[in-house]
């Protein structure tokens, strides 16, 4: 799999895999056969965060399993790529350095290659969440840093604060992007910085956790901003038909999709079989093929075109 060379800021695959509520929901056994099989097949970026703050308060064992999967498989640490996560919830409170720790730690490892500073509920300090995420990337903790569905006014100030100031500005953003949801990625505030060529975009939550292939998910997925996802889960047979008519699965549909926008650096998936895995690389050679095709075939399921671009809700 090629390798983007200005990707999120470092060279990377186009393909990577997620870690909320992925490598707790297969058997260990898969799970080590499935990371084996993604970096072979080449991809390397692996998304795995401590999920234990705010709505994401649940303890979960995934990055813990990861850890454990690589090892087992016997991957070394520079067959594979890490992203990891960093929590405003309760930022500053529990800082940077400490959630890192804890992150790596649990993972088994003593750097990532990136970081998303993730959303929040209040308005955060945007000043002292780019001084301090500039001092861990200074102290060699990982390399470049992205925000998570920030709401575009305060992306505009940490890019700013950071040119002024001389420290390490967002490489990326990682934002909800689909099929339906394209009002962010594509709108008047982000756009013009993927165009501008000062972001990259990673898009995640492509399959709306299921609910765009016609899945019921029984598991915590996503918000829904906007309260769009019913008329989502309507769209999911349109997607299928589609998807049949360019003879793919929905998924891999999906992904090809968002692969075909020019700014889409990265897309971000989870999967729990090794078969999910394998439909979805195909993805790269049916967005590289078919693109354009795929993306008029779908133009009408834009659904969020009245979600607020900037991401106020």
């Amino acid at each position: 799999m090629d390798e983007k060379q200005n990707g999120l800021g470092f060279a990377t695959s186009a393909l990577s895999l997620g870690s909320w509520n992925t490598w707790d929901r297969m058997d260990f056994d898969d799970a080590v056969r499935l990371i084996r099989r993604a970096i072979d097949a080449g991809v390397t970026l692996f998304d795995v965060a401590h999920y234990n703050m705010g709505p994401h308060s649940e303890q979960s064992r995934t990055d813990l399993l990861f850890g454990e999967a690589v090892r087992a498989a016997g991957i070394k640490r520079d067959e594979y790529q890490l992203c990891g996560k960093l929590w405003l919830w309760d930022y500053p409170n529990t800082g940077f350095a400490e959630q890192l720790a804890t992150s790596f730690d649990r993972v088994g490892v003593d750097r990532a290659e990136a970081v998303v500073v993730g959303d929040y509920f209040g308005r955060p300090d945007i000043p002292r969440i780019v001084t301090e995420v500039a001092e861990q990337i200074r102290l060699g903790r990982f390399d470049v840093w992205g925000v998570n569905n920030w709401i575009a006014s305060d992306l505009d100030q940490a890019l700013d604060f950071a040119a002024r100031e001389g420290l390490p500005a967002p490489a990326f953003a990682q934002l909800k992007y689909s099929v339906a949801r394209r009002s962010m990625a594509e709108g008047p505030f982000y756009g013009p910085h993927f165009a501008a060529g000062r972001l990259a975009l990673q898009a995640s939550d492509v399959f709306e956790g299921g609910v765009l292939l016609g899945k019921t998910p029984d598991r915590k997925i996503g918000a829904d901003p906007g309260g769009i996802r019913d008329a989502i889960r309507d769209a999911a047979s349109d997607v299928a038909r589609v998807a049949g008519e360019f003879g793919v699965s929905p998924s891999r549909l999906a992904i090809a999709f968002c692969l075909a926008y020019g700014p889409v650096a990265n897309v971000l998936f989870g999967v729990s079989r090794l078969g999910q895995l394998e439909d979805n690389l195909g993805a790269v050679t049916l967005a590289s093929e078919h693109g354009a095709e795929v993306r008029a075939a779908l133009e009408d399921l834009w659904l969020d075109r009245g979600v607020a671009a900037d991401g106020t809700l």
